[in-house]
């Protein structure tokens, strides 16, 4: 499903306003479950979450710090709840064994890079990790959930939007009041710019809050094969305009977009007519790796030229800054337990 589009628009409309009494009581129940103590997980624990409902780019950050901790010795293991999968775990997810329907999307894209844990309860998830070696834990989502111990809280922002409206649920993308949400966390990471990031990154500052701006990027080689290609993109994500973006900022040319549902479980009925429209315009299908692990099953391997994968790397303008946030994490961590 998709985000409404009235929670992204500011100052908030008629129907946020009359919606807002429900949203000021989720938000204030799910700051007090955020307040809560969590179990320790006996290794140190990152949070990779955010402060609104759907996509803002948790799992490229997810990918990006797990690279930075590994070039410096350490063993990540990534653990997330498996939205979309019937499996609750604790799993360890084996991309050659399972399928989205089994672990959900964003977990198979992880576990191509680094070894992924689904669990619905966290603690059991981090136990499942320390005993298979891992050193550290990396949450993809779960900043709201208080099961478990965070030993570094990072809350993505998508620089585009921010927080939309400043309201909770139902009434806004927010969880919680963000002035709450803030006093939980160690720092933001702000993806991309806009007057809305720069915004929530101003109140991160007046809060104490570190702020790592970062971008994301597409390899070289992408951008040359998409240079003035006609392509259809095809995405089922939080924010599809941030994937048409991408596409035009490589120099494709779009001839269509076509914008599933956020976790959007594809079938031969969805590749039949992506394969019969890109004929018909004589484009290719270009898709995020998110997708790619949904679509590439079910595609016809006479067909696969016209399907192309086109992946994004999360690049922190400061990495230097980074890198000291994650070592003072780490030695603290370890003071902790020692």
């Amino acid at each position: 499903m998709r985000a409404p589009g009235f929670w992204w628009r500011s100052p908030p409309t008629a129907l946020a306003r009359l919606l807002q009494p429900l949203g000021t009581l989720y938000g204030a129940v799910t700051l007090q479950r955020m307040r809560q103590p969590g179990a320790q997980a006996g290794i140190p624990v990152i949070c990779v979450g955010n402060f609104v409902a759907g996509g803002a780019g948790k799992t490229p950050t997810t990918l990006a710090l797990a690279a930075r901790l590994a070039a410096m010795g350490e063993t990540p293991f990534a653990l997330t709840r498996g939205y979309g999968g019937r499996l609750t775990g604790p799993v360890r997810v084996d991309p050659a064994r399972h399928v989205p329907a089994d672990v959900g999307d964003e977990p198979l894209l992880l576990a191509t890079r680094l070894p992924t844990i689904v669990a619905r309860k966290r603690p059991t998830g981090a136990a499942l990790a320390r005993g298979s070696g891992a050193s550290l834990v990396l949450m993809d989502d779960g900043l709201q959930n208080p099961s478990l111990h965070k030993d570094l809280r990072l809350a993505v922002v998508d620089g585009v939007v921010g927080v939309g409206n400043s309201l909770c649920l139902p009434a806004g993308p927010l969880r919680a009041p963000i002035g709450g949400q803030m006093e939980q966390v160690d720092a933001i990471v702000l993806i991309g710019e806009g007057p809305a990031g720069d915004h929530v990154a101003t109140q991160a500052l007046a809060a104490g809050k570190p702020v790592l701006r970062a971008s994301l990027a597409t390899p070289a080689e992408i951008q040359t094969e998409l240079a003035d290609l006609p392509v259809l993109a095809v995405s089922g994500i939080g924010r599809p305009e941030k994937f048409a973006a991408t596409l035009r900022a490589a120099g494709a040319r779009l001839v269509g977009e076509r914008a599933y549902g956020d976790h959007h479980a594809y079938t031969a009925g969805d590749v039949a007519a992506l394969i019969a429209e890109a004929k018909a315009k004589a484009c290719c299908i270009a898709v995020t790796e998110k997708d790619m692990v949904k679509l590439a099953p079910l595609w016809p391997i006479a067909e696969r030229s016209l399907l192309l994968c086109v992946p994004v790397t999360l690049v922190f303008e400061d990495e230097p800054a980074l890198d000291v946030l994650l070592r003072a994490m780490l030695a603290r961590a370890r003071s902790a337990a020692a």
